[in-house]
């Protein structure tokens, strides 16, 4: 219970803004804005109801598929954690557009997206959103195992397998997303780093939730795991019983640091929300994927 009360008040600060911080300064870009002459991309709608991994769940998830893809060679692949978020084109982050505009540039390569939202066990709101909480959502996000890339690898992966061809290269397969969506995207790819290997977190919560603050010291007990890692937070962001986010990110940081890892952290002002994520998203995208070319055959 106290899970679900906190999950409340999380979707509550990620809707409203942060309490603390400056989040004005953070404006979206022309590569967040329709471009004149750039193909468009199609998103389309599903829903997951047959899950083994969690059984009882039901989720929606959509897939972007760029206007490039034609099925003759496989499409890299990004997955993203409340996928609701990352879809909305009025949104913070709106990837449809973003996609368009860095693949229409070849800043990245032909990328399928898939945004997919946690489960819930109830039934399905009738839109997708924070609201109500879904009910499985800090089990599945927060949680340190591998069952989450598991429900991605076993079940959602391959239902859109059926449709499009996406590539097995980790190097051309990446994850995101935010608060607990950024702990569940970088522990996918610490679980499954021959699946997913690119990962990019907006204020993450490497907290103890279920653990999640055991991070940074597995990164430095650990061998080297052939991820990449793009890590966004605020010194606005959450202080709290579960602990302190800006302080668990910077700790996140400067254990890949430690252990050499290719990673990026960008630290501004905000809060926990995804103003400064979704400002920067194109940047931290073109750095994610920065050669691409040397991975495709």
């Amino acid at each position: 219970m106290k899970y679900r009360s906190f999950a409340l008040l999380l979707f509550s600060l990620c809707i409203v803004g942060a309490a603390r911080g400056d989040d004005s300064q953070y404006k979206h870009g022309p590569d967040s804005k329709p471009r004149e002459g750039v193909p468009q991309g199609k998103v389309t709608q599903h829903v997951w109801d047959k899950s083994k991994v969690f059984e009882g769940t039901k989720r929606r998830y959509s897939v972007y598929v760029p206007a490039q893809y034609d099925g003759s060679q496989p499409a890299a692949l990004m997955v993203f954690q409340d996928g609701h978020a990352y879809e909305s084109l009025k949104g913070d982050f709106r990837v449809p557009t973003v996609f368009d505009n860095l693949i229409h540039d070849g800043s990245m390569p032909i990328t399928i997206a898939v945004m997919i939202d946690p489960g819930t066990k109830k039934e399905l709101p009738e839109k997708r959103g924070w609201k109500p909480t879904p009910s499985n959502r800090s089990f599945e996000y927060d949680t340190l195992s591998a069952d989450y890339s598991r429900l991605l690898l076993e079940e959602i992966l391959p239902e859109v397998g059926k449709q499009y061809k996406i590539t097995d290269n980790p190097k051309l397969r990446a994850i995101g997303g935010i608060s607990s969506g950024g702990i569940c995207a970088f522990t996918a790819a610490w679980e499954r780093p021959d699946a997913f290997g690119k990962v990019l977190s907006h204020v993450g919560s490497f907290v103890n939730i279920r653990g999640g603050h055991n991070c940074e010291a597995l990164i430095r007990k650990t061998p080297v795991k052939p991820i990449r890692v793009f890590l966004q937070d605020g010194s606005g962001d959450l202080d709290n019983d579960h602990g302190n986010w800006p302080l668990a990110n910077q700790e996140m940081a400067k254990s890949l640091a430690y252990k050499n890892y290719d990673y990026k952290f960008e630290y501004g002002t905000g809060g926990h929300n995804g103003k400064h994520g979704g400002a920067i998203l194109p940047e931290s995208l073109r750095w994610l994927w920065r050669d691409w070319k040397q991975e495709t055959p």
